[in-house]
């Protein structure tokens, strides 16, 4: 399983710690993923995986997931883009300090791919915003050293 970790904010001039404090909308995401086998058949180009997703409100203001939005991309280049309400099902509310956690899948054609996104979200204070998701990975273990 590969472990990913991305702490969206700034870092305070000089300390190099996070100013969470001066940031009123922050939403942390890690990203875990692993190769499913017993549901892929690369005979016929088909490839599962799948990925956790940790959310955390790192910012001073409660928040509201209200979408999604991913663009999956091969190792051929074909890209899916996936925009939807919520995660699995949920929109999730986090005070500041909550986290949530899912997990969800994706099929690829090829034995590598990537992921990337965004989730929409509404502050307390009905400020929208986008949480970034920055690119990760999804590889068959050993193809890639």
């Amino acid at each position: 399983m590969r472990k990913a970790s991305v702490r969206l904010g700034l870092f305070c001039k000089l300390k190099r710690t996070p100013c969470v404090a001066k940031k009123p909308y922050l939403i942390g995401i890690t990203t875990e993923t692993s190769f499913v086998a017993e549901q892929s058949d690369p005979e016929r180009n088909r490839y599962v995986f799948a990925y956790t997703i940790t959310i955390e409100n790192t910012g001073r203001v409660a928040a509201q997931l209200l979408s999604r939005h991913w663009i999956i991309t091969d190792a051929a280049g074909q890209v899916q883009e996936v925009k939807g309400d919520g995660v699995v099902g949920e929109q999730p509310y986090l005070e500041p300090g909550e986290s949530f956690r899912y997990t969800s899948g994706a099929v690829l054609e090829t034995p590598v791919g990537t992921m990337q996104g965004s989730y929409q979200m509404i502050a307390d204070d009905g400020q929208r915003f986008e949480a970034p998701i920055q690119v990760f990975r999804l590889s068959v273990p050993n193809v890639l050293h």
